[in-house]
């Protein structure tokens, strides 16, 4: 039997968590828009109950990266770390693009860009052949974007930004890919780094001078 997976996604206004048993797998997603901090916890603990597993019986706590929002992406990356700690779990971090790719292409058969809306006029974008990632995650403005688009040809567009590069926004889920992350999660080695957030821009926010 597998060891127990739990995955978290709270980049975005969803809160979302699932664990995967054996066979099966107990998921909860929430469209809560803020509060990923109150409401993330009960939620993990629900999950666990529903799977009939125990905090130290997790192999791996797998958690989306982002990019995302600032505030939710840290919740989710403090809360993974502090759980692997205390129950022994491997902590994986799986970027938002990645997972969005894998949703987008499941049998790796195309190619994929993946483009997170960044606001502020700026799109944060990967490319991915068959599976495999070929550009780490690239910052910039509309116009380069589309370059990109254009260099490859062929391209299956996927995430929030996808829609500023024509796609059609009926084509994208708005919902946590929680089933590419615990497929991501399971493929991750052993001596994968602890997660760390990928912030679609730094924090707004500056130190106050001394």
């Amino acid at each position: 039997m597998t060891a127990p997976i739990l995955v978290l996604d709270t980049v975005g206004p969803w809160c979302a968590a699932a664990v995967q048993a054996g066979d099966s797998v107990h998921e909860d997603a929430r469209e809560i828009g803020r509060g990923h901090a109150e409401q993330l916890a009960p939620m993990v603990e629900a999950l666990l109950g529903q799977a009939g597993v125990k905090p130290g019986e997790l192999a791996r706590i797998g958690v989306n990266t982002g990019p995302g929002s600032f505030a939710g992406t840290r919740v989710g990356v403090a809360f993974a770390r502090g759980l692997a700690l205390a129950t022994g779990a491997q902590a994986v971090g799986i970027g938002a693009l990645p997972a969005l790719a894998r949703r987008a292409d499941p049998t790796g058969e195309h190619t994929v860009m993946a483009v997170h809306d960044a606001k502020r006029g700026e799109l944060i974008w990967s490319v991915f052949t068959h599976g495999h990632l070929v550009s780490e995650p690239q910052r910039g403005v509309l116009e380069e974007a589309l370059d990109v688009l254009e260099s490859y040809g062929d391209v299956h567009l996927t995430g929030s930004g996808a829609v500023l590069l024509g796609a059609d926004p009926a084509h994208f889920d708005p919902r946590p890919p929680l089933a590419e992350l615990i497929a991501l999660t399971a493929e991750a080695s052993d001596s994968a780094p602890l997660p760390a957030p990928l912030y679609a821009r730094p924090p707004d926010a500056k130190p106050a001078a001394s």
